[in-house]
């Protein structure tokens, strides 16, 4: 099938270079959305921290027990509305996470296919007599990892969805509590 060692080191170079690219790229989507919601995470403990604090000596300044609990009933709406915007900009960081990540990945899985598909006819333009099962099997073996990869993009997205979901059935929850 290759007619000589260099070609198959080149072609397999290609190969690496490319999934090593991806998983550069995937990695690097990843890790952007990491920081999104820790950074998230923190302004929203900040901001918790900070309101518990002026909620506590709101409380601790009222002239009676009466004053106080009307003082921390007066919180509790703001605080439901915060959780639903928390909520919500989460649901978006990783709707956003989602979008890079499958635009990023069906990026590369093109390119791949298309550097796949005219390397193997590259190598196959001159295949010798009797290497047609040889050629074949390379052949149904990249199909194959094609297939896996979609397999595993297709769980990726339900992931996401059933995270998706359980945000908006949070912020569903959260908003008639609010109510």
């Amino acid at each position: 099938m290759f007619t000589n060692p260099e070609q198959f080191a080149n072609a397999t170079k290609l190969l690496f270079d490319f999934q090593l690219e991806t998983f550069n790229t995937l990695t690097s989507k990843t890790i952007q959305g990491v920081e999104q919601v820790l950074a998230l995470n923190m302004a929203t403990a900040r901001s918790q921290v900070e309101e518990g604090l002026a909620t506590g000596k709101e409380m601790s300044q009222a002239a009676d027990a009466k004053a106080a609990i009307q003082v921390a009933a007066d919180k509790i709406q703001p605080g439901v509305a915060g959780a639903a915007a928390y909520n919500q900009q989460l649901g978006g960081i990783i709707a956003e996470i989602r979008n890079e990540f499958t635009q990023a990945a069906e990026a590369h899985m093109t390119e791949a296919k298309n550097n796949l598909s005219a390397l193997i006819h590259d190598v196959t333009k001159n295949v010798r007599p009797g290497s047609e099962n040889a050629v074949q099997i390379v052949k149904t073996a990249i199909d194959n990892a094609f297939a896996g990869y979609e397999q595993v993009n297709q769980a990726t997205k339900q992931a996401i969805q059933a995270v998706e979901a359980e945000i908006a059935k949070a912020n569903s929850l959260v908003g008639q509590k609010a109510k």
